[in-house]
């Protein structure tokens, strides 16, 4: 049982004749007579009597009835609703995004996307750039914000930089470096260091800075919070060393740029290469300022 047939039985109920019913459905006679009796060889019995030019509804075509309409109507509730997602931008979106972003970037971001999308329904996931980047590969997370460049072999993604920020030495208001305008790493290398633990790329962006300056720091203290890390430094228990974003007005801290040209960080957006993406993942995108680079990958 096809669905054509089901809609040209509908249009001969509907006018009262196949003639009538053939005009609505655009095509000839003999065709929409050929699948009504198609119809009838699938059903094992007549839908219609012909009485002259009319055509009356059996028992079992009256028994039929409603059910084709109801098959019609659930079809063009599809075909609406799909047309709408199309054109409306609304549902579903996964954002991911590293500890070490999500407080100070992401919301300023989302605030602005909801009174643009307030139809899109955003869920975030806050973890370390390893499980952003499986969930992506599952196909359960649409976009991460995370670190760049990504320590990951192969192109399975499309990563986007979003803004490069300098790194700041964080030590206490106390310490005899504290007022410098900017510090070399090297200088600190007799201080304990309060850093990220294992797992934060930010840890391995601080350490590969400590090689360049050709020391290795003596980690005292290990947190997965930057509020954490510097309530320590602010005590006097060590110094850290933090991303511009991080920088904040903290008693008992101060914050100087590290006078190292490479010292920074990228922050970008990642996605899975090759999949397709909704309406509001490209919405989201846009947010971001990238509705322009779409296909321009930063790697």
């Amino acid at each position: 049982m096809e669905f054509h047939q089901l809609r040209y039985f509908c249009a001969i109920v509907d006018t009262g004749n196949f003639s009538r019913a053939a005009e609505r459905c655009h095509i000839s006679q003999p065709s929409l007579s050929q699948q009504i009796l198609k119809l009838e060889d699938e059903v094992g019995a007549r839908v219609f009597d012909r009485v002259g030019r009319s055509a009356r509804l059996t028992e079992l075509g009256r028994a039929l009835l409603p059910h084709a309409r109801a098959v019609l109507r659930g079809l063009e509730a599809a075909r609406n609703e799909v047309a709408g997602r199309k054109t409306s931008i609304g549902g579903p979106i996964c954002v991911g995004v590293i500890p070490t972003i999500a407080p100070y970037f992401l919301p300023t971001i989302l605030a602005s996307f909801s009174r643009n999308c307030p139809q899109a329904r955003v869920t975030i996931v806050e973890e370390i750039t390893p499980q952003l980047l499986e969930r992506l590969r599952a196909g359960t997370m649409d976009v991460a914000i995370v670190a760049l460049p990504l320590d990951v072999r192969g192109h399975e993604f499309e990563s986007y930089s979003l803004v490069t920020e300098r790194l700041f030495a964080v030590l206490p208001k106390q310490h005899e470096l504290s007022r410098r305008r900017t510090v070399l790493l090297s200088e600190l290398r007799h201080e304990p260091f309060l850093l990220l633990r294992d797992g934060h790329c930010f840890r391995e962006t601080t350490v590969a800075a400590c090689k360049r300056a050709r020391m290795h720091p003596q980690i005292v203290f290990e947190s997965g919070q930057f509020s954490s890390v510097l309530s320590m430094v602010s005590a006097g228990l060590g110094v850290s060393v933090v991303p511009e974003m991080a920088v904040e007005k903290r008693a008992g801290c101060s914050f100087i740029p590290l006078a190292d040209d490479r010292a920074s960080r990228t922050v970008g957006a990642v996605m899975l290469k090759g999949t397709s993406r909704t309406r509001v993942t490209e919405a989201f995108a846009a947010q971001l300022g990238l509705r322009s680079r779409l296909n321009r990958p930063s790697s």
